[in-house]
């Protein structure tokens, strides 16, 4: 009898370590954009289209992120009409900047162009 509540522990604990051993980017972005149809990979790719590089699709996410608005979204219309628009985040300057971080460093193609 004491070894099923053992087990229950063990499995609520270790999922509770799972959660908190996720970066910002896992926390933040990942569980809302898993029902999307679109990758974050794919979204990442159409803000390097549109932004260029590092700096500026930092700071175009970073301004969409606070200040969602269709006519400054790199998806499409047919996307947005859709999906809507993303609301404003809840996330403080620091939190956004960390998870861009990760988000580029994830993506980025640079490094992995042979």
């Amino acid at each position: 009898m004491v070894k099923p509540v053992l087990l229950a522990v063990l499995l609520i604990s270790g999922a509770s370590t799972q959660l908190s051993s996720s970066d910002a980017y896992e926390r933040y972005c990942v569980e809302c954009h898993r029902e999307l149809p679109t990758s974050l990979q794919r979204m990442f790719m159409r803000y390097l289209l549109v932004y260029g590089g590092e700096k500026n699709v930092k700071a175009g996410l970073k301004h969409y992120l606070k200040y969602p608005l269709k006519e400054i979204s790199v998806m499409s219309d047919l996307f947005i009409d859709n999906y809507g628009i993303k609301q404003k985040t809840t996330l403080n300057d620091t939190q956004i900047d960390e998870v861009l971080d990760i988000y580029w460093e994830r993506f980025k193609v640079i490094d992995k162009l042979k």
